[in-house]
C-alpha cells in the first residue's frame, strides 16, 4: 500500500512545485546563455530576466515552485560552492598573504556593517552589503540571504544587493588593472590586488588574466581564499541572528523570532564545510568535481531568476541613494586597505 502511494504522492508534490521550478530552470539557462554570448554577468541577467516575469510569482501554479527555487536551490548551490576550493590552494600563499586577506574580509565587514548602522540601515543589510563585497560578490550575498530569516524586505535588499555589487565588480575588472599599472605594481603584488578586492570570480579571473599569466594565476588563488572566509561569515551572521532579534524597520518593534530563527548552524554550511575537506582530499574524482561546480552555478542562477521573479522594478528603485553610496564606500575601503597591505607583503616580491 505504502509502495503504491509514492506515485501519487510525487505527482502530486510536482504539480505544486514543478511549474515555478522549470520557470526558474528555464530563465536560469537563458541567463546563462546571454551572458555567454554577450560576456556580461550572469547573475544580472538572471535577475532582470526573473523581474521580467515578476506577474508568475502571483500565478498560484507557479508561485510555490518558484519559492523553492529562491530558497532550497540557492541553499544547495552554495553548498556545492564547497567544491570550488581545497586547503592546499590556500597553504600555497604562505601565512602573509593568508593573514592579509582574511583581516582585509574581517575589516571590510567590520567597516560596512558599521557605517551602515551609521547611515541608518539595519545591522543585517550592513552584513549582506559588506560580505558581499568583502567575499565572492552575488554568491555570498545569496549565501547570507539564505542565512538571514523570512523579512518582508528580505528579497529587496537581497536583489539590490546583487545588483549593486555585480555592477560594481564589473566596474573593477575593467578599472582595477589600470590602477594597478598606475600604481607601479608589479605581476604578483597586481594579482593579489586583483584577487583580494574584485567582487565576483569571474571579473577576478578576467581582470587578473588581462594582466599577466602569473597575475591571473595569483588573483584565482586570492580570490577562492575569500570564498573560504563565507563559511565563518554564515556562522557568524547565525549566531547574531540567535543573539539579537530582528527588528522590523516600517514598525521599529522587536518581531518574537521564536519561529523565524534559522538554527545556530546552517545545514548548508555543514555541507560546505563537508565538501572543502573531501575535496582537499583529493579522493574525489576531477569529473564530479567538475560537475559539482556547474551545478553549483546553476543553483545560484536559478535561484537568482526565482527571487527576480519574486520582486518588482519599483522595489528596486525605491531604495535610495543612501544604499548606493553604501556599497561604493565599502567597496573603496576594501581597495584602499589592500593597497596599504602590500608593503607588509614580501612574499609577492
Amino acid at each position: 500500500m505504502r509502495t503504491a502511494q509514492w506515485p501519487s504522492r510525487w505527482l502530486q508534490q510536482w504539480r505544486l512545485y514543478g511549474p515555478g521550478f522549470t520557470l526558474s530552470a528555464v530563465v536560469a539557462l537563458a541567463a546563462m546563455f546571454l551572458a555567454r554570448h554577450y560576456d556580461a554577468p550572469v547573475m544580472l541577467f538572471a535577475l532582470l530576466l526573473g523581474m521580467a516575469l515578476n506577474f508568475l510569482s502571483k500565478d498560484q501554479r507557479s508561485a510555490a515552485g518558484i519559492d523553492v527555487a529562491a530558497r532550497q536551490v540557492l541553499r544547495m548551490g552554495v553548498a556545492l560552492l564547497g567544491l570550488r576550493l581545497t586547503v592546499d590552494q590556500v597553504g600555497s600563499l604562505g601565512w602573509q598573504p593568508v593573514v592579509a586577506v582574511c583581516l582585509a574580509v574581517c575589516l571590510t565587514i567590520l567597516f560596512g556593517s558599521l557605517l551602515a548602522r551609521l547611515m541608518g540601515f539595519k545591522l543585517f543589510f550592513g552584513l549582506l552589503t559588506a560580505g558581499a563585497v568583502a567575499i565572492c560578490g552575488a554568491s555570498a550575498a545569496l549565501a547570507l540571504s539564505a542565512t538571514l530569516p523570512a523579512h518582508p524586505l528580505k528579497e529587496r535588499a537581497t536583489l539590490f544587493t546583487v545588483i549593486g555589487v555585480s555592477t560594481l565588480s564589473t566596474l573593477a575588472m575593467v578599472s582595477y588593472p589600470v590602477l594597478a599599472q598606475w600604481l607601479g605594481l608589479d605581476s604578483l603584488a597586481a594579482g593579489f590586488f586583483i584577487g583580494a578586492t574584485i567582487h565576483d570570480v569571474a571579473q577576478v579571473v578576467g581582470a587578473g588574466y588581462s594582466i599577466s599569466n602569473e597575475a591571473g594565476d595569483l588573483a584565482t588563488v586570492v580570490k577562492l581564499l575569500r570564498v573560504s572566509m563565507l563559511l565563518p561569515v554564515i556562522l557568524l551572521t547565525a549566531w547574531l541572528i540567535q543573539r539579537y532579534p530582528l527588528i522590523e524597520p516600517t514598525t521599529q518593534k522587536a518581531v518574537p523570532a521564536d519561529s523565524r530563527r534559522p538554527p545556530l548552524l546552517p545545514w548548508f554550511a555543514i555541507a560546505f564545510a563537508v565538501l572543502v575537506g573531501l575535496n582537499s582530499t583529493g579522493l574525489l574524482p576531477a569529473q564530479a568535481v567538475a560537475i559539482g561546480v556547474d551545478v553549483s552555478h546553476v543553483c545560484l542562477v536559478a535561484a537568482m531568476a526565482a527571487i527576480g521573479m519574486k520582486t518588482q522594478l519599483r522595489d528596486i528603485f525605491s531604495v535610495g541613494w543612501r544604499p548606493i553610496v553604501l556599497m561604493v564606500a565599502q567597496t573603496a575601503f576594501l581597495a584602499v586597505l589592500v593597497i596599504q597591505l602590500l608593503p607588509l607583503l614580501p612574499v609577492l616580491g
